[in-house]
């Protein structure tokens, strides 16, 4: 009889072959699909051949935070609680970050696996994301977790592995760079190899997709890169389930500068200073190549009617929606106690508007490239990619049923 393990509310079947997951960050599905027809990715073009190339929605805010954790417990923020990078802590009103697993509610699919007798393996980029992925892993020899930017820092005891950049053959990479993604792809084939776990999650960063478009030559550079990884981990026989967390759009004006609101100055102006306070989840201490600007924010306000600030909201330049707290939770799933009391997504026309909060709290010198980013409605379409054919899928695909997906549907 097939072993299930129950998580959140859904039930999955014990793996046949090694299961490994990839979430490809920022990926919006045009990189590899133009990689592919200019004849650079043809291991995934013969992925494909035998599997499947489908589509699904992320969740909103369509932010890595959000959408990794949605991924590896299979459910929405209203049930994890990861809502972004960055919120005012309901318990003492301070603006603060979302990296310490304290924040994490709901157990992810590699400890319960772990605790049923899986063998676990999870590699990210950067390392705010391994804390709260490996949330509930014991290192007793069948789990593994680190990340690219402090490889050289991992233990045995916090990370169920050492001396990781000779066991990869790769130094420690740079944090903004396309080498921190390559790490995570050599360690997963190398562990693979000599672990052959149960259950596998690679966690890449979106640096060359917030530089360059579908098409450029640094993506597609990026994407030919990836493809022979993904060639050596389906030669070893793992079913491969490949999502993104989020697209990534061009959020620029024609002159190639950022096509900006900023918020907090708009309704200072607007309803007065000191009577809303915006916060985008977007922050995190890695802004260089986005400037901490994206196309979601939530609005906390002081002595004001909900209803009333969200319309002078809804008629700014670029605005796709504005929530009250009630409804934006209601219609994305998230959690009410960690959101503000409106909640506003932004794009426009051409996808490309961008919210800020001040003008002069955003530090865009390290932008090398016009601006590209995400957040919004228009980043919600994500590639599901599968090396075996599948049956009988959930309808209206979402990232988060990758896991399911290896388990259940294939």
């Amino acid at each position: 009889m097939t072993k299930t393990i129950h998580v959140n509310g859904r039930d999955y079947k014990w793996p046949k072959a090694p299961l490994v997951v990839i979430c490809c960050d920022g990926s919006e599905p045009d990189y590899m699909e133009i990689a592919m027809a200019q004849g650079l990715m043809p291991q995934l073009k013969a992925i494909i051949a035998k599997g499947e190339n489908l589509r699904g929605n992320c969740v909103i805010p369509s932010f890595t935070n959000p959408n990794n954790l949605s991924i590896v417990t299979g459910s929405l923020p209203e049930v994890h609680g990861i809502c972004g990078n960055y919120l005012i802590d309901p318990a003492t009103g301070l603006e603060t970050m979302m990296n310490d697993p304290k924040w994490l509610r709901a157990p992810t699919i590699f400890a319960a696996f772990q605790q049923a007798g899986a063998k676990v393996c999870v590699v990210t980029a950067k390392d705010k994301l391994r804390l709260l992925l490996s949330k509930g892993l014991k290192y007793d020899g069948t789990a593994v977790a680190f990340s690219s930017e402090k490889a050289d820092l991992a233990t045995l005891v916090d990370n169920g592995i050492s001396d990781v950049c000779a066991f990869v053959g790769k130094p420690v990479p740079e944090v903004y760079s396309a080498d921190l993604s390559e790490f995570v792809f050599a360690a997963g084939v190398k562990l693979l190899a000599r672990d052959k776990p149960d259950l596998m999650y690679l966690s890449t960063t979106d640096y060359v997709q917030h530089k360059y478009a579908p098409g450029s030559a640094g993506a597609n550079s990026f994407y030919q890169m990836m493809d022979g990884y993904l060639g050596a981990l389906d030669a070893l026989g793992a079913t491969l389930v490949m999502v993104a967390d989020h697209g990534m759009k061009d959020k620029h004006l024609v002159d190639g500068s950022p096509d900006v609101l900023y918020l907090q100055d708009v309704l200072d102006s607007a309803i007065g200073v000191g009577s809303a306070k915006v916060i985008l989840p977007i922050t995190d201490p890695y802004v260089v190549h986005h400037g901490a600007l994206g196309s979601f924010a939530t609005v906390y306000l002081k002595g004001q009617v909900a209803g009333d600030v969200a319309r002078v909201i809804s008629k700014m330049p670029g605005i796709d929606a504005v929530y009250t707290k009630a409804e934006g939770c209601a219609k994305f799933g998230l959690p009410p106690d960690r959101m503000g009391d409106l909640i506003v997504l932004s794009g426009g026309p051409t996808g490309s508007k961008v919210l800020g909060t001040r003008a002069s709290k955003h530090d865009l010198s390290g932008l090398d490239a016009p601006l590209r980013s995400h957040g919004g409605l228009s980043e919600q379409v994500v590639p599901i990619i599968i090396n075996r054919k599948a049956h009988n899928l959930p309808t209206n695909l979402r990232n988060f049923d990758a896991f399911y997906i290896g388990c259940n549907h294939v």
